[in-house]
């Protein structure tokens, strides 16, 4: 039975980033990732541009070359896919992990296709995958998207965008500029603050021309299969014909998946409980990094903020075996 220094569940760019550190410590490991290599990323929007310069995007001090200030979806692929191809990273793709369960201070891992034993496990899942559902009457409707790629199939229909976020602005934006007759349904009293600052006036501006119609502080209630019907700031309810409805309403991570695996979970955000100087959870030996570690709050943590996940865990690692 081969035993594993570490095993990575999830190859995005902190999943690469941990197996290049283990790789420079010259620990045995293996990535296990559901998707292709940075899937996540792949299943972003075709014309998605970050909101970070490359630099804080980059992993192992690998430069990350763009044309760009603000590199977009294809160079982050291309720079991730590139880094997994030339340090010949050991990443088994298309396997989804079912299982970890510790057994005298083994893990043993299942997966979609073999069993895997490793002294030290990462949890590095991301949260692109379980939508944030709206948990209304129609959502289940072959209308409502919870995903966005490009805005082609919407030229000439009727879309309702639900959110203000970067994602929901950007669908919005986009469809309206293929012919799309777009109405945003926003919770919120204004557009969110966290929207990228040079798309930001341009979603306000076309709101105030009347191009792009934004009904605030209103909430969807039905989806119906030519129309939809939400309650609008007075609390009155309105019905509009609607071909597509563009459910930009955020994901999470797979909370099952970490509580089957022994991870406490704190408070209304779920957070996962871990050390801020380890990144080891209540289970000794199992590590979380990267976006997983907020919990519902998917904002706490990006690429450029948890790439130092990766060296405070190899570290950790190295010394627990030291003692």
């Amino acid at each position: 039975m081969e035993v594993l220094d570490i095993l990575i569940i999830g190859g995005g760019p902190i999943g690469l980033n941990c197996a290049l550190e283990a790789q420079k410590n010259n620990l045995s490991y293996i990535i296990i990732e559901k998707g292709t290599i940075v899937n996540s990323l792949y299943n972003y929007p075709l014309y998605m541009r970050f909101f970070s310069t490359a630099e804080k995007l980059e992993i192992a001090e690998i430069p990350f070359i763009s044309a760009a200030p603000k590199p977009g979806r294809q160079e982050a692929l291309e720079y991730y896919q590139g880094i997994t191809r030339q340090k010949n990273l050991n990443i088994r793709l298309y396997e989804k992990v079912i299982r970890v369960s510790k057994k005298n201070e083994i893990f043993e891992i299942e997966s979609s296709k073999s069993i895997y034993y490793a002294r030290n496990v990462i949890i590095s899942t991301g949260f692109y995958d379980i939508p944030n559902l709206m948990n209304i009457p129609g959502e289940d409707l072959q209308k409502v998207r919870h995903y966005y790629s490009e805005p082609y199939p919407y030229a000439k229909q009727k879309i309702v965008v639900v959110g203000s976020s970067n994602s929901a602005v950007d669908a919005a934006l986009e469809t309206y500029r293929k012919g799309a007759e777009v109405t945003m349904i926003i919770r919120q009293s204004e557009i969110s603050k966290s929207v990228k600052y040079w798309v930001k006036p341009d979603i306000e501006n076309r709101i105030a021309e009347g191009s792009i119609t934004a009904h605030f502080n209103s909430e969807l209630i039905e989806i119906k299969e030519h129309s939809v019907v939400f309650k609008d700031k007075n609390g009155e309810i309105n019905e509009i014909q609607n071909d597509f409805v563009l459910a930009m309403t955020g994901y999470l991570p797979d909370f099952g998946f970490l509580i089957n695996a022994g991870i406490e979970l704190q408070g209304e955000c779920l957070n996962p409980v871990y050390d801020s100087e380890t990144m080891e959870t209540n289970i000794q030996n199992l590590y979380l990094a990267g976006v997983v570690c907020g919990g519902k709050d998917t904002h706490l943590w990006f690429i450029e903020n948890s790439r130092i996940h990766a060296d405070m865990i190899i570290k950790n690692i190295l010394k627990t075996r030291e003692n």
